[in-house]
């Protein structure tokens, strides 16, 4: 399966603010950390070259909001 770029950037801000959120508080919760964290190295690894151009390696990411002073002023 082939994930563009984009794609992969997406899914890996959108694992990073869930493991952001999270808090543990059972076993349950600890297993879905746990998976999370998983699937967010996986993430990282097919971002990070395998079968994608070097040029857009993890240095030209930006991940998350931006800070409030870099905000766009409306």
């Amino acid at each position: 399966m082939h994930l563009s770029r984009q794609s992969l950037d997406t899914l890996i801000d959108l694992v990073e603010n869930k493991l952001s959120a999270m808090e543990v508080w059972d076993r349950g919760d600890q297993r879905e950390l746990n998976q999370l964290q998983r699937c967010l190295r996986e993430l990282t690894s097919l971002s990070s070259g395998n079968g994608h151009d070097s040029a857009f390696g993890p240095q030209r990411r930006r991940r998350g909001r931006p800070p409030k002073n870099e905000a766009a002023v409306i």
